[in-house]
């Protein structure tokens, strides 16, 4: 697939194609000779369909998407909390069928549906562009995690065999944009919470792509870590204290980084996630802040976990140790992550 950027034939050339001033086969012809003549520059492969980019609406839309070639107007619902592409103008080949937005996809589905791979890190990532996002910027944060253990900061220090043993769990898995590199890095589990549907699907094919064994749970199943590296959940993760209740208390202790990486702000996860760190680990909290505000947020995250832990009498410390610049949302806004680590008392002194 080749993948416009926002913008792309836009203005008067939608113009022209809603007036169907150029004729379907003209309009083909052109496509084709578009991605012909990038195939023959990238020399990568085949290219063989055809879009242009568009920002994820923070709005559903009434639809998966428009018609191929066909931009028009979206009757909008409430809030897109599924991350839906709705924006996507697919310009050449068939990206699959369009869905009804609230029902969800079958086993034929996913079969009809367009899917798409690319490689970040030695990392292959899997997903169905009509249907569900993919987030080019995340791999710097991607990169960063992978070398976590290896940097020079003490409280990081984690022997292979350490790290096969622990953890993590990741409250907004997506397509395994972080499950992936919780893996690569070395821990024996992970654990991901997932809405889409279609997201869930993406990291399962993506896991069989890597060679990692992955298990799929739905919210009427029962949670069993058995031996699967990798198991998603398709629930809300405000079930995911409830779901570690039934396990044997060792899986919580065994929890070494829990990530939060949902934008604007992952702050309706953060008591879950402090919950699911028995004693010593780290969370990952993505956020945007304004770049004068991350040292007053970074303190804000400071206080409020602390003020969770004296609530309950819990001795533990929290420390922002560092605060990540990802990548810039908007103008003087950066997509960050803070770092939180917490310690037990007996490693604070």
């Amino acid at each position: 697939m080749a993948l416009l950027p926002s913008g792309s034939f836009g203005d008067g050339w939608r113009d022209i194609l809603r007036s169907k001033q150029v004729p379907s086969r003209d309009q083909d012809d052109l496509w084709k000779m578009i991605l012909d003549g990038i195939t023959r520059r990238e020399g990568k492969g085949v290219l063989t369909h055809l879009a242009v980019n568009s920002g994820i609406p923070l709005l559903k839309a009434s639809d998966q998407g428009s018609e191929p070639g066909i931009i028009k107007e979206e009757v909008t619902f409430p809030e897109n909390i599924l991350r839906t592409p709705s924006g996507l103008i697919m310009l050449y080949g068939d990206f699959g069928p369009a869905l009804p937005p609230h029902d969800a996809p079958s086993e034929k589905d996913f079969e009809k549906a367009f899917w798409v791979s690319t490689k970040q890190n030695g990392i292959t990532q899997v997903w169905a562009p009509r249907y569900t996002m993919f987030s080019r910027g995340n791999v710097k944060e991607k990169a960063r995690l992978l070398g976590f253990h290896t940097s020079d900061v003490e409280t990081r220090n984690s022997s292979k065999e350490d790290l096969a043993k622990s953890m993590a769990v990741d409250l907004y898995a997506g397509i395994g944009y972080f499950v992936f590199s919780y893996v690569k890095m070395g821990l024996g589990r992970v654990l991901g919470w997932e809405l889409n549907p279609w997201s869930v699907e993406g990291l399962r094919r993506g896991a069989i792509a890597n060679g990692w064994s992955v298990k799929v749970v739905s919210s009427i199943e029962n949670l069993d870590l058995s031996d699967e590296q990798i198991v998603v959940l398709l629930e809300d993760n405000v079930k995911a204290k409830e779901r570690f209740s039934g396990l044997d208390s060792r899986d919580l202790k065994n929890i070494k980084h829990v990530n939060c990486g949902l934008l604007p702000t992952s702050e309706g996860s953060w008591e879950t996630a402090l919950g699911l760190v028995s004693r010593e680990g780290w969370l990952h909290l993505h956020e945007n802040v304004g770049v004068h505000d991350v040292e007053a947020r970074r303190a804000e995250i400071e206080e409020i976990f602390r003020g969770r832990l004296r609530e309950v009498s819990n001795e533990r410390n929290v420390t922002v140790e560092h605060v990540e610049f990802v990548k810039t949302f908007a103008p003087g806004v950066w997509h960050c992550v803070f770092d939180v680590c917490v310690t037990s008392p007996e490693s604070s002194k």
